[in-house]
């Protein structure tokens, strides 16, 4: 009889991790981006306090006629039997601060504060969001096109940005407000005024943007990715919003955080020049603005809207800082 052809095998060894009692491994899984951003900024804590703080704001904002509803105050009714007759300051310790009136009375006519710092949370965030958004689309329309298109187009483009870079933004406001009729579109009074400290503020923060999107433009447009889309075929609005504007999603979020509360500021201090909303409306540039007469004998007038701003704006910071470090790849957190 022949030998067989081949000889008889062995058992194989099983593979590792499959011995009895021992699990096996688990298949790597693939994480998002934004699973990746989520990820690393739950790990800064001091971004997410402010979220949570910038997402109070919101709230109060929002629902600012019910919570003053609830604690039975409004920002327009006067309480002249808090006033003292001669010095015009509210009586008791602290501007008159009690269970009924959380931060006190205004000097002179005795609004409550508190229910004004609520109402002035709606003016702050509506110029802040809203001003934002303006400046975001403007700048990334424009900042795309420039980049992607170059030539005249960019050349352009440019020169209106370092034009508007340059311009007194303060000053034009408040020349504009003071010449603006009391009636537009619709809107009067200090709903003209919004109207007008929002497209501003706005128009005048665009270029920001607009550079920083015309650099990321330029940059990606010579990635690989575009070049193959165009091998393939790939018209030019089929690269624009499915090759570029996805991969600046992110540099746009960072740098909205980081308006929002510039805006804030400007709101504030245009309201405090007396450019802003107009009275009985609430603002807190106003407010600090009407303190000035009285810090000496009722701080807490002033105190009270000056560390609102300072928290709303502190607030977007932290959490700004905590996107930006969150959505950069090369971050070391």
């Amino acid at each position: 009889m022949t030998a067989p052809l081949h000889e008889p095998t062995a058992d194989v060894a099983p593979a590792a991790g499959t011995e009895a009692g021992v699990a096996p491994e688990k298949a790597v899984q693939g994480r998002s981006l934004g699973r990746i951003a989520w990820e690393r900024l739950k790990r800064d804590r001091l971004a997410l306090g402010g979220g949570v703080v910038v997402l109070l704001l919101v709230i109060v904002a929002l629902l600012a006629p019910v919570i003053t509803h609830l604690v039975g105050q409004s920002p327009y009714e006067h309480h002249e039997e808090l006033i003292d007759p001669l010095f015009s300051t509210p009586t008791g310790s602290f501007g008159a601060m009690s269970g009924e009136h959380w931060f006190g009375v205004e000097p002179v006519n005795g609004r409550d504060i508190f229910a004004r710092i609520v109402y002035g949370a709606r003016v702050s965030l509506l110029v802040g969001f809203l001003s934002a958004v303006v400046a975001i689309v403007l700048g990334t329309v424009l900042g795309v096109l420039a980049g992607f298109f170059g030539g005249w187009l960019d050349a352009l483009v440019s020169r209106v940005m370092d034009m508007l870079l340059s311009f007194p933004q303060l000053l034009f406001i408040i020349a504009l407000v003071s010449v603006m009729p009391n009636k537009l579109l619709g809107l009067e009074g200090s709903g003209v005024r919004l109207f007008v400290m929002i497209l501003v503020i706005g128009f005048f923060g665009w270029p920001y943007v607009g550079r920083v999107v015309r650099g990321q433009t330029l940059s990606l447009r010579e990635r690989e990715y575009v070049d193959a889309a165009r091998s393939l075929g790939a018209g030019r609005i089929y690269i624009l919003f499915k090759e570029l504007l996805p991969n600046l999603v992110a540099p746009i979020i960072v740098y909205a955080t980081m308006m929002i509360p510039t805006n804030i500021l400007t709101e504030a201090a245009l309201s405090f020049l007396g450019v802003g909303v107009k009275p009985p409306s609430a603002s807190w540039g106003q407010m600090l603005s009407s303190a000035l007469s009285y810090y000496e004998s009722d701080p807490m007038y002033m105190i009270i809207p000056g560390v609102a701003i300072f928290i709303t704006v502190l607030s977007f910071n932290l959490f700004g800082d905590g996107v930006r470090d969150a959505l950069d790849p090369k971050g070391s957190r």
